[in-house]
């Protein structure tokens, strides 16, 4: 089991309610629209550290229509990239931009390795995004992150960004 899946109960006071980022923020942040705005909301963020995010996954979802007709399952890249949007939001919270208003700024995803998918997503799962800082160098920044439904891995993936 994961170690961030035991720290729901007592998360330092960093993780404060007042460290939340509803989607209004969030659009402030991302440059990211319906249908692939992948984050909802964010339960805490320590910046240059680590971020935690969710994802609802509902039924309307627009890649559930084909994937899989009668058997919904939530595409694995789509998972990866929900990681990716939340890991940018800990590069732009963490550096104070906010590049939605600001495109001559944008963060790029440019790499990804170890990408391990454990288990189906499927309507109904919230998918909480886990998101740490391995390193960072200038504008690169190296993370790793985590999806997990109900404490359980679904997804893991190492991650490379830069600000650009």
């Amino acid at each position: 089991m994961s170690a961030a899946a035991g720290r729901d109960a007592a998360e330092p006071a960093a993780w404060s309610p007042e460290k939340m980022i509803d989607i209004a923020k969030i659009m402030d942040y991302l440059p990211h629209r319906y249908p692939f705005l992948l984050v909802d909301r964010v339960l805490g963020v320590e910046p240059h550290r680590r971020i935690t995010a969710v994802k609802n996954v509902t039924i309307n979802e627009p890649f559930f229509i084909g994937h899989f007709p009668g058997f919904p399952v939530m595409p694995g890249v789509l998972i990866i990239e929900a990681l990716a949007q939340a890991g940018g939001l800990l590069v732009l919270h963490s550096e104070g931009l906010e590049l939605a208003h600001d495109l001559s700024r944008k963060v790029f995803f440019m790499g990804i390795d170890k990408a391990r998918f454990r288990r189906p997503v499927v309507p109904g799962d919230v998918l909480r995004l886990e998101v740490s800082t391995i390193q960072r160098r200038g504008k690169i920044w190296k993370s790793h992150g985590e999806a997990l439904v109900d404490g359980t891995p679904v997804a893991e993936a190492d991650m490379m960004a830069s600000i650009g």
